[in-house]
């Protein structure tokens, strides 16, 4: 390892943030082998809960990383995903409700989600993030400011623990720095939507609840009492966090972050229990807003997770909808570094994942204003469906919403996810989505010597593809499924191509990469 001291003059990608947005980045690129270096001004990984659920297709993803059963274990037991309604943690008419989609015999993933609290998510991301590349991760590195020249993005960083100051230049910079980004508001990208739908005070505290909740045990326990907001469990044991509507410019609001005595009296009286022992932590304020960048890229500079889409918590989709546009970009970014895309490739990462973050704003948004009782569908995020220049749509395809619970699953359409369909047990891939490489894949059905010549040719050409035999009809006899590095389907041939020409595979990578632009658009 290199002296962590010393910053490399210069990196294909700049990632600025190290929450689970950007440690996921971090993550995808170095599994590309995409030179970069991310950098997170916080001296380490978040001390608070804050997100939790981890959904089926965030899953998904952590499992084509070989993270998934690291994210199981930091996180709770599957009997535990379910949601608590009550007066207080001990009302005698309580509701318990499971979440629609995970339950682990679930036949449209493999990968089910979970609850895992932000504390225990990210040092799983950060392990892996160093494990792949120890010199690619600064903590307590600020990003001070940047500016973009023809030579690429000049970025100033700042270790926060010396004041020292060095410059890098990068191909292509990343903002995940969340929803107050530095990189967005530097590159003059705005933001749209309202914000102060609702303040609230977060209390992360220690009692022992685990014996109380031991017939209830929850991911979250809904308050039905007026005004007294509820608690995650974070380990539905001793670690807890309780959310107390907030006024901020109320009487004596800032005195309440740190009188410990008062918040521990607002814990007993919400979960109906005056002699609890507790013990306060610390605590934190946020704000629900539901805003939406208004673009995701501007020239070499591009936005991830909360810097793109702030997202209301009703729902749970917010880092989930982030965890997804990492995985998209991704790719992206490694094949025009790579040299084998053009850069017009990144235009798609935003007109794929714009929508989806524009849908699920507004399903959270509706769900907030439920109050009471809302659904939180696990698999919603299943259903995106993109529509871009990097998919290759069938001409009869009808235009649908880019989230669509109803959507008739299996499908194998152009721009949705490869479904999931379950293969052998192992060692041999369990599902369809593990035949998925960290390139291109073909899944045909049959005519495998055709195929395999187009194949040839693709590689011939710099572009290859994985050829792999589908023991399942999701193309048809000798057809053929391409699929991209994150899982969505780019193009479907419903036979192998006719005549003598071993060139149509590669006529249509060469669309999907854009592969004849020039120049980073503005």
């Amino acid at each position: 390892m290199r002296n962590p001291a010393v910053f490399p003059e210069t990196t294909s990608v700049l990632n600025v943030g190290g929450g689970p947005i950007g440690l996921t980045l971090s993550v995808l690129l170095s599994g590309y082998g995409v030179p970069h270096l991310l950098v997170e001004a916080h001296p380490g990984t978040s001390r608070h809960p804050k997100a939790r659920g981890v959904s089926a297709r965030s899953m998904e993803l952590f499992r084509r990383c070989g993270l998934e059963e690291d994210v199981r274990r930091a996180g709770l037991p599957a009997s535990q995903v379910s949601f608590y309604r009550g007066r207080d943690l001990v009302d005698p008419d309580f509701v318990r409700t499971g979440v629609t989609g995970a339950e682990g015999g679930s036949e449209r993933t493999p990968s089910p989600g979970l609850i895992c609290s932000q504390d225990a998510l990210e040092p799983v991301l950060l392990r892996r993030a160093r494990e792949l590349d120890p010199d690619a991760v600064r903590f307590g590195t600020r990003l001070v400011d940047f500016a973009e020249q023809d030579d690429g993005v000049h970025a100033t960083l700042e270790d926060r623990a010396t004041g020292v100051r060095h410059t890098v230049r990068a191909a292509w910079l990343v903002g995940c720095d969340g929803s107050a980004s530095t990189v967005r508001e530097t590159a003059g990208i705005p933001m749209e939507g309202p914000t102060g739908l609702g303040h609230y005070l977060s209390v992360r505290f220690e009692a022992p609840l685990g014996a109380v909740v031991a017939d209830r045990a929850s991911a979250s326990y809904f308050l039905t009492a007026p005004g007294r907001g509820g608690f995650l469990a974070v380990d539905n044991d001793r670690h807890w966090i309780y959310q107390h509507p907030y006024d901020p410019e109320g009487e004596n609001a800032e005195a309440l972050l740190t009188d410990h005595r008062q918040l521990a009296r607002l814990v007993r009286d919400a979960a109906g229990l005056p002699d609890l022992p507790v013990t306060v932590r610390d605590t934190m304020t946020w704000r629900m807003d539901a805003r939406l960048a208004t673009a995701y890229r501007r020239s070499r500079v591009l936005l991830a997770g909360d810097a793109a889409h702030v997202v209301p918590p009703t729902g749970g989709h917010g880092m989930n909808t982030g965890l997804g546009d990492a995985d998209n970009l991704a790719w992206k970014l490694a094949a025009v570094v790579a040299g084998t895309a053009g850069d017009a490739l990144l235009d798609t990462y935003e007109a794929e994942r714009r929508p989806v973050a524009r849908q699920v704003i507004d399903i959270s948004l509706a769900n907030s204003r439920a109050r009471t009782s809302y659904r939180i569908d696990d698999e919603l995020l299943l259903t995106a469906a993109y529509r871009s220049t990097a998919v290759l749509s069938d001409p009869q395809d009808p235009a649908r919403p880019p989230l669509d619970p109803e959507r008739e699953h299996p499908d194998s359409a152009p721009g949705t996810r490869l479904p999931h369909v379950r293969l052998t047990d192992p060692p041999g891939p369990a599902s369809t989505l593990d035949l998925v490489g960290s390139g291109f894949t073909l899944l045909v059905t049959g005519g495998e010597a055709v195929w395999q010549r187009q194949a040839d040719t693709a590689a011939a050409a710099g572009l290859p593809v994985a050829l792999r035999p589908l023991p399942t009809a999701l193309a048809p006899a000798d057809g053929a499924v391409l699929v991209r590095p994150d899982g969505h389907i780019a193009w479907r041939a419903p036979h192998p191509p006719a005549g003598d020409g071993d060139g149509h595979l590669l006529t249509a990578l060469r669309r999907i990469l854009s592969a004849d632009g020039t120049g980073p658009s503005t």
